[in-house]
């Protein structure tokens, strides 16, 4: 394990502090230029591109959280710092996030890895000297996590960098519903049962759900969501089956790719079992565990209406080389 020096200022201590204020003080958003792709099943996913590459120039992917697009706040801000640096990136949304309902029944998941493949293949027959970068957040941290011990040396990345990813989905589930983290969930929760709702009141898609909408408002924990929607929807017998299946932590051990995983010790979303053991990381991995920093947070300095962030040099200088600036 490797320890870099973070250090919140006085005022943002708390987790809560952390995890919220970067959603209040979202940083200007870059000029992105929309390409859709077309899935084999009938699906689509959209990518928002900041630049424009050529062949052999480096390419930053972001892969977004739960319910997150190009305008999170964390999105926007390794946008506008590629932007700075001259670095061509694209957001990877998942389906249903780019602001228009997918076409199908099913939507994305945590273990989800096709569609990120998807993105990478097209991104390597089209620029095929290209390095390419990934970096993901929260649920897509997961999936990039999935993903790279999926692959091995099959991997398409020159590097990743993985942000507070809940490597054990069952326990992270269980940690949302306790204390103020119910917050968060209840926020998530509103956002999947409405998704849910329109699909179940779609002439095309109703048959095809697995639940009735007198049942959605009952699904109040991301336990019983996954349960009733997001397994049977994906292949998954049930929850558990999904937790079990879909978590990155049982595919560290295979990462061949050059790999930067950050998590803080008081990120809300998550518990201890989130926390891989040395034994479990390959060689390849950098694991740097923070005692604060909230979920996706990583507030260093500045003023509470206009902070500065830990992450992003952080991750630039990991993916390129470079020194942080």
């Amino acid at each position: 394990m490797s320890s870099r020096p973070f250090s919140p200022p006085w005022w943002a201590r708390s987790p809560h502090i952390q995890t919220i204020l970067p959603v209040l003080t979202k940083v200007p958003r870059p000029a992105l230029r929309r390409e859709r792709l077309e899935l084999d099943d009938g699906d689509f996913i959209d990518l928002d591109w900041c630049g424009t590459a050529q062949n052999g120039d480096a390419i930053v992917v972001l892969i977004h959280g739960l319910e997150g697009n190009s305008d999170s706040h964390y999105a926007r801000r390794l946008l506008q710092r590629c932007q700075h640096h001259g670095l061509t990136a694209t957001v990877h949304h998942h389906r249903s996030c780019s602001g228009e309902p997918n076409r199908l029944a099913r939507s994305y998941h945590s273990g989800d890895t096709a569609d990120v493949a998807m993105t990478l293949n097209t991104l390597r027959s089209r620029f095929p000297d290209s390095p390419l970068y990934a970096c993901g957040y929260s649920l897509g941290g997961n999936v990039l996590t999935k993903y790279l011990g999926e692959q091995g040396q099959r991997s398409l990345l020159s590097k990743a960098v993985v942000v507070s990813a809940p490597l054990r989905l069952d326990a992270c589930a269980q940690r949302l519903q306790s204390g103020f983290s119910r917050v968060y969930q209840s926020y998530l929760i509103r956002q999947l049962q409405a998704k849910t709702l329109a699909k179940i009141n779609h002439p095309r898609l109703s048959r095809q759900m697995p639940i009735t909408a007198d049942i959605v408002g009952r699904l109040t924990s991301f336990h019983q969501f996954d349960n009733a929607v997001t397994a049977p929807l994906h292949g998954f017998s049930d929850v558990e089956d999904y937790y079990r299946r879909a978590s990155g932590m049982p595919f560290l051990g295979n990462i061949t790719t050059p790999t930067l995983i950050i998590h803080a010790c008081d990120d809300p979303f998550m518990t201890d079992a989130v926390i891989p053991s040395p034994e479990v990381l390959s060689d390849a991995i950098t694991y740097e565990l923070h005692p604060r920093g909230g979920h996706v947070g990583f507030i260093n300095g500045g003023l509470p209406w206009h902070p500065r962030y830990y992450l992003e040099p952080r991750i630039l200088s990991f993916l390129t080389g470079d020194s942080p600036c």
